[in-house]
């Protein structure tokens, strides 16, 4: 799993932890599992990675993971902590005991998972974003950002509550991150001048890479500590030291199909241990 992946995006025990609260919601909160449904069998699904499978002829059959940031109109929150959420909301769902052997959300992710871990993200508000809550799905908070990742699906069942949210226009400025913290660094290429949907896909997209490729021991650990990760932009110099990592097997690279605002086979997001 370490190297470089594609990645199709047209725009992926929860303790608390600092100050990251998943916060997990939907019809199935008190589910009984399976004995085979552990972490370890989880964490197997992603370590074998996915399918690849072409596109359906109908574009209601295409399948992706929902992600919803939560963009105020007035005091928006910074972009790295929405896009840091956003990894971890989607890391979290692909490790959520629903999406285990015999789980609710088994099937769905299963199928989710063969294909090209599409993921497409839209922007709420208020009531909006309080309405997204009831959907299936993992809530992440981190400082002043939420971003909440739901249930892959057929891009035409998707949810009347979610569906209605806006896809453009989610986008914030970037501000002036601190040094990376604890964790793995998500490394976003500065130069593709990506809006912050388009990178919470591709960081979604790198977390849930990064977790395959790490040994399940070191995977537990990351998931028992909330997920920590810090996502930064790369320039020119720090992009060429994250490719280093990569030719070095210590990272993992995300590359794009280009469908939306980049061109086929860029290199968009490098996630570094």
């Amino acid at each position: 799993m370490i190297g470089e992946h594609p990645a199709g995006s047209p725009e992926i025990g929860y303790p608390e932890v600092g100050d990251v609260t998943p916060e997990v919601t939907g019809e199935n909160d008190a589910e009984e599992f399976l004995a085979e449904n552990t972490f370890d069998s989880r964490h197997a699904e992603l370590a074998r990675g996915y399918g690849g499978a072409e596109d359906p002829a109908d574009p209601a059959d295409v399948l992706a993971m929902p992600l919803v940031l939560h963009i105020p109109k007035t005091d928006p929150p910074l972009r790295s902590e929405l896009l840091e959420a956003a990894a971890r909301a989607t890391v979290a769902l692909c490790l959520d005991p629903r999406v285990g052997p015999g789980a609710s959300w088994h099937d769905a992710f299963a199928e989710w998972s063969s294909a090209r871990i599409r993921k497409v993200a839209r922007r709420a508000r208020g009531a909006q974003w309080a309405a997204a809550q009831d959907v299936p799905g993992v809530t992440v908070v981190v400082g002043g950002a939420s971003a909440r990742a739901f249930v892959p699906g057929r891009v035409g069942d998707l949810d009347p509550r979610i569906k209605r949210l806006q896809i453009g226009g989610t986008d914030v400025p970037p501000d002036e991150a601190s040094e990376p913290g604890a964790g793995p660094v998500l490394w976003v290429d500065a130069s593709l001048s990506m809006t912050v949907g388009k990178a919470a896909a591709q960081v979604g997209h790198a977390s849930m890479l990064l977790a395959g490729a790490m040994s399940v021991e070191e995977c537990r650990d990351w998931a028992s500590a909330g997920y920590p990760c810090s996502v930064r932009p790369a320039d020119r110099q720090q992009w060429a030291r994250a490719q280093d990592e990569v030719r070095d097997g210590r990272a993992v690279a995300v590359r794009d199909a280009g469908f939306t605002e980049v061109a086929p086979g860029s290199t968009t997001v490098i996630a570094v241990r």
